[in-house]
């Protein structure tokens, strides 16, 4: 169900329900940031709260208000919002905690939350367990302790699942202007995509920063997606609490190689958000956003008037995404002109200070680095606490320097601290981006490559409860199963006893291959044997612990080796894990995870960023590999995945042998429900 938030986040009139002591900050932090709409506090016993006019129940209220702070106990929580909703409120913010966070301790918090959306209805409502909202656009703080935001024209829009972590964000000295803070606490009713579609409804949200702990309904974070790619707002999400789900399967080797965070990574980019790591970053991203827009290209150029600065910014660029294009001969002729025979001209730029408190000369040379090839030009500049005269014509030089390209720049504080609060405004007041830190400034500029448009097939979502009995098919079954989708495999017989071997295997023409059934990981129980003729095979046989044997052709002129399977993940869906294959699996760690259904386009992205990349592709004259077999035999296991969603717990081919003609499965592995 879509409810309307509107009301909700952008209010008119506001109900305050309770008289202790964080009702009364409520209305004294939305009198504070100068909200000029009707504040109604309710109260059945006091006639006024912290100097308002109070009503004694939601009946005697004016009219139906559109916003309610419920700062009451769990218990009376529920009639109250069940009061809000019959009278049409616009919705409200459910303050109190002991709902489903608390189950573990008391069993009835479970029962309570059902009760509470039951009685919401239609009617929105924010938590329960939260702090609210705060919308500093238009002046409103529904909010119940301090906060740091003050009013803005227009800024960017903060999400969290934390409310400390939203008072911490909103005290930022960084210089990001806040449009929107809000908290979602349980997600009893709403889920963080619900409240966040509805601050991207207001045009003034420049971009949306998202503090997320866990994915629900995904196809609501689809729609965020979409609506955010639409509107042209850039989203930035900063995920925590990696789960253990993706690694419940413990048969194949996909499954540890996916890791515990390898869904929700891959849901991020199939989103198209830029994903950071910690808060730091988290603001600079959304600052380098809301002043100057996603990097053009991934290309960055860096000014310095010390060599151990320029080195520094190198180093920490290194192995970001992020580049140093060399000078063009125009930029060596523009800098040397404006710097001297005595300055090594590079990039990144060591200018010394032979040109320090000219400021024409500093925004000429700065000028010179801003072409249009570069995505984000910084210079690096620590201002001192005290004396900052000498330091003016470093911000003159940056404004005017970008007031003459109208290109991107950024000026960065090597220490975070060294970048004071007026300097940063003043800044911002000329077109340029303060940045604090440089990691924090490479890491946010990387970051906002990151944001591109979303996939736009439907993720395919794991049921909500498991395959209760699971069970792994013989690999021979395996294969049979992922051929009938298109899966390129070896010819092969089974056998189930050794005097049949010999016999069985003279339809097939050596090199053969025999490999005991029933083993999950066969190479470590001795259980394959390659190279063989058909003479050979009762006596490999013997060494293997089984008795049924798969005999097959063996695939030569092999170009390289993939692991490609897929793992239930009922958080984000399937997940579809491509990597180093064979024996190179453990050695090199070597993958990426997507989800299903990946395009073409996004697995030959996967392909390319693999160690392995140059094996597929030529490696020193060899033959490269058959991407589109490739593609194929990926999606014939994405097409079978497709058609079990409700057994599948996880489906594994290793190696797949890439070769020059072929993408053929030497292994595969299924584990699901045959109930």
């Amino acid at each position: 169900m879509t409810r309307d938030l509107s009301r909700l986040v952008r209010p008119k009139s506001i109900a305050v329900v309770g008289g202790g002591a964080w009702c009364a900050e409520v209305i004294r932090q939305t009198e504070k940031i100068g909200f000029d709409g009707d504040i109604w506090p309710v109260h059945p016993k006091s006639e006024d709260v912290a100097g308002r006019k109070a009503y004694c129940s939601i009946e005697a209220l004016p009219m139906s208000p559109d916003a309610t702070f419920v700062g009451i106990n769990r218990h009376a929580t529920i009639p109250v919002v069940n009061e809000l909703a019959a009278i049409g409120a616009g919705g409200a913010v459910c303050f109190a905690s002991g709902f489903s966070e608390a189950a573990a301790e008391d069993a009835a918090g479970e029962n309570l939350q059902a009760n509470l959306v039951a009685a919401a209805g239609d009617m929105p409502i924010l938590g329960p367990n939260c702090y609210g909202l705060i919308n500093a656009l238009d002046g409103v703080a529904i909010w119940p302790d301090q906060h740091g935001c003050t009013r803005v024209d227009s800024g960017v829009a903060i999400l969290t699942q934390s409310s400390n972590i939203a008072i911490n964000l909103t005290n930022q000295q960084r210089g990001v202007p806040i449009a929107y803070v809000a908290t979602c606490g349980n997600m009893a009713q709403l889920n963080q995509a619900d409240i966040a579609s509805a601050l991207l409804d207001d045009p003034r949200v420049t971009a949306l920063g998202l503090h997320i702990e866990g994915f629900t309904n995904l196809r609501t974070w689809e729609a965020l997606a979409a609506k955010a790619r639409t509107k042209g707002i850039p989203v930035v999400a900063l995920k925590v609490g990696a789960s253990d789900e993706a690694q419940a399967a413990t048969v194949s080797h996909t499954a540890s190689l996916a890791g515990s965070d390898a869904g929700a990574a891959a849901l991020i980019k199939r989103l198209g958000f830029a994903r950071v790591h910690d808060l730091p970053v988290f603001l600079e991203t959304l600052k380098l956003l809301h002043l100057s827009g996603p990097l053009s290209k991934p290309t960055i150029a860096s000014i310095s008037c010390s060599g151990g600065e320029a080195s520094l910014m190198a180093d920490t660029a290194l192995n970001s995404g992020l580049t140093f294009p060399p000078l063009s001969d125009g930029q060596r002729t523009q800098l040397a002109d404006a710097l001297g025979p005595m300055v090594a001209l590079a990039n990144p730029l060591d200018y010394h200070t032979y040109i320090w408190r000219d400021t024409e000369a500093m925004a000429k040379a700065w000028s010179a680095m801003m072409t249009p090839e570069i995505g984000l030009t910084l210079s690096v500049v620590d201002y001192p606490p005290e004396n900052r005269t000498d330091w003016d014509c470093a911000t003159e030089a940056a404004i005017k320097a970008h007031k003459t390209t109208a290109r991107p720049l950024a000026v960065v504080a090597s220490l975070p601290e060294l970048l004071p609060h007026d300097v940063t405004q003043t800044l911002i007041d000329g077109g340029v981006v303060p940045m604090h830190g440089l990691r924090e400034a490479i890491s946010a500029a990387a970051a906002t490559t990151q944001i591109s448009a979303p996939e736009t097939s439907p993720l395919a979502l794991a049921p909500a409860q498991p395959p209760q009995t699971p069970c792994v098919l013989t690999e021979h079954a395996a294969k049979t199963a992922l051929a009938f989708h298109g899966l390129d495999t070896p010819r092969c017989v089974t056998v189930h006893s050794t005097d049949d071997l010999t016999e069985a295997a003279d339809t097939l023409p050596p090199p053969l291959v025999l490999k005991g059934q029933g083993i999950a990981h066969k190479t470590e129980v001795g259980a394959v044997k390659l190279h063989l003729t058909a003479a050979d095979l009762p006596n490999a046989a013997k060494q293997m612990p089984t008795n049924s044997f798969l005999i097959e052709e063996m695939i030569g002129d092999v170009v390289a080796e993939l692991l490609v399977g897929v793992t239930r993940d009922p958080a984000h869906g399937f997940v579809l894990t491509i990597a180093a294959g064979g024996t190179l699996t453990e050695v090199l760690s070597d993958s990426v995870s997507l989800l299903v259904p990946a395009s073409h386009k996004t697995i030959r992205e996967a392909l390319d960023s693999l160690k392995i990349a140059p094996l597929l592709t030529w490696y020193r004259g060899a033959p490269p590999a058959n991407t589109n077999a490739i593609l194929q035999a990926i999606d014939a296991l994405q097409a079978y995945v497709l058609a079990n969603l409700n057994s599948l717990q996880e489906a594994e081919i290793n190696p797949l042998i890439c070769t020059p003609t072929r993408a053929v499965a030497a292994d595969a592995l299924i584990r699901k429900d045959m109930s």
